[in-house]
């Protein structure tokens, strides 16, 4: 993916179409990354003013864009997948059941799998309308539809295309992807998105959690706007 900027913040080079309601909350979003990117961003993940705390999940599928690792077990009948960011744990059920009927909206929604060939299909629903499908600001609804496809074009790659269906935002399906190298010696280390003493000093002071005039440094530091 070198040389591609877009790959930092989206999965796709270009602004897809949006409807009217979609492109208002579009531009009312301030993000960190991307060609709308502000110094004082309102990103919800990756805040640039220093003092919020950015420790919300990213939400699918923006979790493929935060930098850090994520492992991928499979079990029978359930995939998981384990994100160093913030210790996210995100389960696709691959044991044949569906949707429930009425789910309750979460930040990671509910995921269903199947195997077609040595391609994972994933179908996820019943997001929240709290984050963004990138880091660039791209919003969604609660109507979202993700669809990912993940297989390993060989032993040391993984790639993810995925399908964006939202029609309360979007004037038709799109599609991204997400290109991985495996780190077969890498292991996922511990990550506490509060605990990080460099920018959220005043979060940490107010909420008692540590005695120590010296909390730990988390290396996570806010991101700088890329313009």
């Amino acid at each position: 993916m070198g040389g591609m900027q877009w790959a930092e913040y989206s999965f796709a080079p270009n602004i897809p179409s949006m409807t009217p309601w979609g492109k208002e909350r579009y531009l009312a979003a301030k993000p960190s990354y991307g060609p709308r990117a502000v110094d004082a961003s309102t990103d919800y993940v990756n805040p640039t003013t220093g003092k919020d705390v950015g420790c919300l999940p990213p939400g699918v599928p923006r979790i493929y864009i935060q930098p850090f690792l994520f492992e991928i077990v499979q079990t029978p009948g359930r995939v998981i997948e384990l994100f160093e960011f913030d210790h996210h744990i995100r389960q696709i059920f691959t044991d044949g059941r569906q949707h429930p009927k009425d789910p309750d909206l979460t930040w990671m929604g509910d995921s269903i799998g199947w195997y077609e060939g040595d391609t994972l299909v994933i179908d996820t629903v019943a997001l929240n309308d709290k984050t963004w499908i990138d880091r660039g600001g791209l919003p969604h609804s609660d109507h979202l539809h993700v669809i990912e496809r993940i297989r390993r074009p060989s032993s040391d790659a993984l790639e993810i295309n995925i399908t964006i269906d939202d029609p309360k935002v979007y004037t038709k399906t799109w599609s991204g992807y997400r290109n991985f190298k495996s780190r077969p010696t890498w292991n996922i280390k511990e990550f506490i998105c509060a605990d990080n003493a460099d920018y959220n000093e005043e979060f940490i002071n107010k909420s008692g959690a540590y005695s120590s005039p010296n909390p730990s440094k988390q290396h996570a530091k806010p991101a700088k706007p890329n313009k």
